[in-house]
């Protein structure tokens, strides 16, 4: 039950109001008969079973358990009974304590009635209070589990598009090196390095949920240094970027599969390349555009679109509403055009 608990916070914030409220009656009583009733405190440390019988149990354990007709029942009784005690049992204790608290009808516009009414309307109040308290608390802590829900939900779904996408991305930068390792090429044992690099940022850096674009950029450029190594046409291959991307932050491998679907994509291996990356950076935006051509191994419709799907996933989950992308194709190039609001994420420096 979501609002049968209270926690320590909030239980020295409630002594704290009740002890305020209960200041004032006492101090008027003081100023009137130059004492303090022991009645009285006893009616001020009754009003709070008021509240609490209802915030703590009438409404956790009743009403918000849709038995309204019995919540109704209850409510009745318990208000006569507290009045009864409030009223004849403590003038019963205590015979001199009416009479040492003016009587309203001596007061000027007062009526007799109103002796009787008044407490009832006290306590009609402070145990509606009770009610509205415990409903607030109940549907803010219910919204703030329900959020926190969603968000373990949507980090799980998030974990397993990015293990779909790792792998993936580990097939091919080892067939690249497989390739230049059966050539026995020179660039192997760099390739070997620059891919360890790219294996340390995915295992210790991109576990964080958020980096610094500035990383992340050096990861897009680290990839493309390392499939650069097994073209023939590299000056083909271009990476511009502009702006300022240190006091930034974006959620981890977001860029690279659109990037690595170029190189898939974008090359046949004959010399035939045409690669062309831009990344600008402009008021907390970030702009990505991504334009190759499509080479002689042709777009499997079926296979293609892993990476490219798990990542359009992500960006709806990671940024909703903040986020645009475009994607064109014709018989000869394919385009990615993708815009990011970054302004949540900027790197506050104490």
């Amino acid at each position: 039950m979501l609002t049968g608990k209270v926690s320590y916070k909030e239980l020295i914030v409630h002594i704290v109001v009740w002890l305020c409220i209960s200041i004032f009656p006492l101090l008027n009583a003081y100023n009137d008969l130059g004492t303090i009733p022991s009645e009285l405190i006893i009616k001020q440390l009754m009003r709070p079973v008021l509240f609490y019988a209802n915030y703590l149990i009438f409404v956790p354990y009743i009403l918000l358990k849709r038995k309204l007709l019995l919540y109704i029942v209850v409510s009745i009784l318990f208000l006569a009974l507290f009045n009864y005690i409030g009223t004849e049992f403590l003038s019963n204790l205590a015979p001199g304590f009416n009479d040492r608290v003016r009587p309203l009808n001596d007061r000027p516009g007062g009526a007799f009635r109103f002796r009787h009414a008044l407490p009832m309307v006290f306590s009609l109040t402070i145990y509606l209070l009770g009610a509205i308290f415990s409903l607030v608390v109940h549907f803010y802590k219910r919204d703030r589990l329900s959020k926190e829900l969603e968000n373990e939900q949507k980090e799980i779904k998030l974990q397993f598009l990015r293990n779909q996408l790792n792998p993936h991305f580990l097939f091919n930068s080892l067939n690249s090196i497989y390739a230049l390792v059966r050539s026995k090429s020179d660039d192997a044992p760099e390739a070997v390095i620059t891919l360890s690099e790219l294996m340390r940022y995915m295992l210790y850096e991109a576990g964080n949920e958020q980096v610094t674009l500035e990383k992340e950029i050096n990861y897009i450029k680290n990839y493309i240094a390392l499939q650069r190594l097994r073209l023939r046409n590299t000056e083909a291959v271009k990476l511009n970027i502009k702006g300022e991307t240190r006091n930034l932050k974006i959620y981890s491998l977001l860029l690279i599969s659109f990037i690595e679907n170029a190189f898939k994509y974008g090359t046949d291996y004959k010399g035939n390349t045409h690669i062309d990356i831009k990344i600008v950076v402009d008021n907390n935006k970030l702009t990505l555009n991504v334009e190759n051509i499509i080479g002689l191994y042709k777009r499997d419709d079926k296979n293609s679109g892993v990476g490219l799907e798990n990542i359009k996933n992500q960006l709806n989950y990671l940024y909703k509403n903040k986020h645009e992308l475009t994607i064109e194709e014709d018989s000869s190039y394919y385009r990615v055009f993708l815009t990011l609001n970054l302004n949540d994420n900027e790197v506050h420096n104490n």
